[in-house]
């Protein structure tokens, strides 16, 4: 073990009769959900004041599911047969606290974990918040690869006359009308934002500095998505591949000319090797073909009044809004393991980076979505549903000797 601090050192243990689920977004309520439908009972501790917080507190109002609802659902439990094809923010989030409720999950709120690692000395994970301890056999990490944003670094923006903000702050358009805005990402999320500002009167600037894959988000009137799935029972990934990209290049043309570059690798091949998920088009292209989002090369400084480009050109901007994404922040809090990269994802990928060692398992790091939580989330109930069989209902309690042997190499650390 660690040294400690002197507040941890205080803390009082707490034994939690099943596994301890970090996060209480989507994931972690999938896999609360399967080990409650095992009898297995759990813990969900989340840092902010609600679950699904991502979706609740960090993006913007016009945000729809991508995806077809089937391809978002959660273990046990579809969604409501009158939520249209791709519901809203609203029914999302309406979904998720119906998932909840339906699964008796009630996850300790504003516990904000501090600390993990496993304490060989008496075979259990600790688990630090600000003001608790909790111990168990086993530990979810339930994070996710979007746990905080990822704020990239460029010459002069502290110089900025107006406001600086990254999309989890971003609400809607009506806050820039008439406004010139620039917004940094070429992603979905900056996609999507400077669509809504299109929307609210105001002037976006893209920054496409990255290649990006674009598709369209339905072909022949079923989703790309629900396409590529399919296709990929019966072809290689690289023939669905090129296949996307011969419909895609038909039906919005050839988007090289727009300042958007495709990447060498096809975009299904990408998303599984790096994470980066292809654009879906809701109609920002459009948008870009007419004008009225301007598509510009990558930044080379940030100016008092706007933004110098690495082509050249120099441009004034009321607001600039960072669509640069999100990141996992697993290696800040856990301790003692190397089952997870400097980066905060699992070192084994996909579909075997949901179990390591010791009782830890790790639940939304898939790059596949929700999809890829769910299947993760049914592994780790089936696997811990295993053990908990497995162990007499005497041996899940800790008894005294047990627990003064805890208590006592807690308080040497």
């Amino acid at each position: 073990m660690g040294s400690l601090s002197e507040g941890e050192n205080l803390l009082k243990p707490t034994w939690v009769h099943g596994p301890v689920i970090v996060g209480a977004g989507p994931s972690g309520l999938a896999v609360a959900a399967c080990l409650e439908k095992s009898g297995i009972p759990s813990i969900v501790l989340e840092k902010t004041n609600c679950i699904s917080s991502l979706w609740q507190q960090r993006t913007y109002d016009r945000l729809n599911l991508h995806l077809p609802k089937q391809f978002c659902e959660l273990p046990l439990m579809g969604f409501p047969k009158d939520f249209p094809k791709y519901p809203s923010k609203r029914q999302f989030i309406k979904y998720m606290e119906s998932y909840a409720t339906e699964f008796s999950i009630k996850p300790k709120f504003e516990q904000s974990v501090r600390s993990a690692e496993f304490d060989s000395a008496c075979g259990l994970w600790r688990i630090r918040t600000q003001d608790v301890e909790y111990m168990s056999r086993w530990l979810i990490v339930a994070t996710g690869e979007n746990a905080q944003p990822v704020i990239p670094e460029i010459t002069g923006i502290e110089k900025f006359h107006g406001p600086v903000l990254h999309t989890r702050v971003y609400k809607s358009g009506a806050d820039f009308s008439q406004q010139k805005v620039l917004v940094v990402g070429c992603g979905n999320s900056g996609m999507e934002v400077s669509l809504d500002l299109c929307g609210h009167n105001a002037n976006p600037h893209m920054v496409a500095r990255n290649t990006v894959h674009i598709l369209p988000r339905e072909m022949f009137g079923i989703s790309t998505f629900r396409i590529a799935m399919a296709l990929l029972k019966w072809f290689p990934l690289r023939l669905v591949d090129r296949f996307l990209l011969l419909v895609a290049h038909f039906t919005l043309g050839n988007t090289d000319r727009f300042g958007l570059r495709r990447p060498k690798t096809g975009p299904i091949e990408l998303k599984n090797t790096t994470g980066k998920t292809p654009v879906l088009d809701v109609g920002a292209l459009a948008k870009i073909k007419s004008g009225k989002i301007k598509v510009m090369e990558g930044v080379k400084e940030i100016t008092r009044r706007g933004a110098k480009f690495v082509d050249g050109q120099e441009k004034e901007f009321d607001s600039i809004i960072l669509a640069t994404g999100y990141k996992s922040n697993v290696p800040s809090w856990l301790k003692g393991t190397d089952f997870f990269t400097p980066q905060g994802m699992p070192k084994t990928p996909f579909p075997d980076g949901w179990k390591g060692e010791n009782g830890l398992y790790s639940v939304g790091f898939t790059m596949r979505g929700l999809l890829g939580a769910s299947l993760d989330a049914m592994k780790i109930a089936e696997d811990i549903g295993l053990q908990w069989k497995k162990t007499s209902k005497d041996t899940h309690n800790l008894n005294s000797t047990h627990l003064v042997l805890c208590t006592n190499s807690h308080r040497r650390s």
